[in-house]
């Protein structure tokens, strides 16, 4: 993977209507779904997606000084109805407060929610299947950068995520620190370690591995027949990481169920069938590689040098369980961001998913950084 970003092909980036039976019009209910023309755009790697569409959500109302503004990233099988999977933290009178903040939401590049992603038609008009490019953090922050400048917002009050969200909101803190006011990071790291791309690496290996991938070009199989095993299984290894080893033993223990199979595996399959019936698996391989991709240090000088480009405030939340972005993550961000003054602990043995399940614990450190901001 090259590490030299070519120069952006220049295109005039604008609000569009995709498909034209979706599109945004005046007055239409906040939170719905629109859709921006962000131009073409290259890549990392030097490839290139032409006419490039963000899918985006957006609720409250966007201030005259236009300083207002949030931004929430996703995790990696989120989408850009943050009010859905974040409801907790996002809305009136909560912790991102709807009523006086503007909040967006963006599915990424190369996501399956309606961002120009894997099926997508390709110029060709077919889907871009196994075409498509392998996007890295950096190119989803680039696309986000430009969503941005088609809504008019010069600087973020508050760039905040999760997990792959919050590795974006660090990218762009790094790469655009004038743009951004603050950040909110959760259950994140500064750079994927080896252990979490030892986690990653079966997880693609069980879709491509899976006879009904194709190699990528499986969107003209009858009824959808895709490989939907295959990602359920990558979504049962990935969800194992989500939770804890007490968590487990406490629910399930050595449980077996009528049928003879253990509780557990049954738990896992749950959890794997739900996403396949939701998602896109070439979606899912390049957004697992894009996670690959991260290191904010990369070019920079080393993760220190990298993140002592923002001074803003910064707020770094951990989960105490957290088996796939343990403390010593967190610790190096708090350490390396000059604006973080400690990490804001979430006590729970569910493990990263605590973010989600501790709700009240979370969305206190969130409200109480916020209303702090200037």
């Amino acid at each position: 993977m090259t590490t030299t970003v070519p120069a952006p092909v220049q295109a005039a980036p604008t609000l569009g209507a995709i498909p034209a039976s979706a599109a945004w019009r005046p007055g239409d209910p906040i939170g719905k779904r629109k859709f921006a023309r962000i131009g073409d755009l290259v890549l990392e790697s030097g490839e290139h997606v032409p006419d490039a569409v963000l899918a985006y959500q957006t609720w409250g109302t966007l201030a005259p000084g236009k300083d207002n503004a949030v931004y929430i990233a996703h995790a990696l099988t989120g989408d850009a109805d943050a009010a859905s999977w974040w409801g907790t933290l996002i809305g009136p009178g909560r912790a991102i407060d709807t009523d006086r903040l503007f909040v967006v939401c963006a599915n990424v590049i190369g996501g399956c929610q309606g961002s120009t992603g894997p099926a997508s038609p390709a110029p060709d008009g077919m889907p871009w299947g196994s075409r498509f490019p392998w996007p890295t953090i950096r190119d989803l922050v680039e696309a986000e950068r430009r969503l941005a400048d088609i809504l008019g917002i010069d600087r973020w009050r508050l760039i905040a995520g999760p997990s792959m969200g919050g590795m974006r909101a660090l990218e762009w803190a790094v790469t655009h620190p004038e743009r951004v006011g603050a950040i909110a990071v959760m259950g994140t790291t500064a750079a994927t370690t080896a252990e979490q791309l030892a986690w990653g690496a079966p997880q693609m290996a069980a879709i491509q591995a899976d006879p009904k991938f194709r190699g990528g070009d499986y969107y003209d199989a009858a009824d959808g027949d895709g490989p939907h095993v295959g990602l359920g299984i990558a979504r049962q290894i990935a969800h194992i990481t989500y939770r804890s080893e007490a968590e487990l033993a406490s629910r399930f223990g050595r449980e077996v169920q009528a049928d003879g199979r253990f509780a557990v595996a049954s738990y896992l399959e749950h959890h794997g069938e739900k996403l396949a019936r939701r998602f896109d698996a070439n979606t899912y391989l390049r957004l697992v590689n894009a996670i690959n991709s991260h290191d904010v240090g990369r070019g920079r000088g080393g993760v220190a040098a990298a993140l002592a480009r923002f001074a803003g405030p910064a707020l770094v939340v951990a989960v105490d369980s957290d088996r796939l972005y343990p403390e010593a993550n967190a610790r190096e961000l708090d350490s390396g961001l000059a604006g973080s003054h400690g990490i804001a602990w979430v006590h729970s043995g569910v493990g990263h998913d605590g973010f989600l399940v501790e709700s009240e614990q979370f969305n206190a450190h969130v409200r109480a950084f916020e209303r702090e901001l200037s």
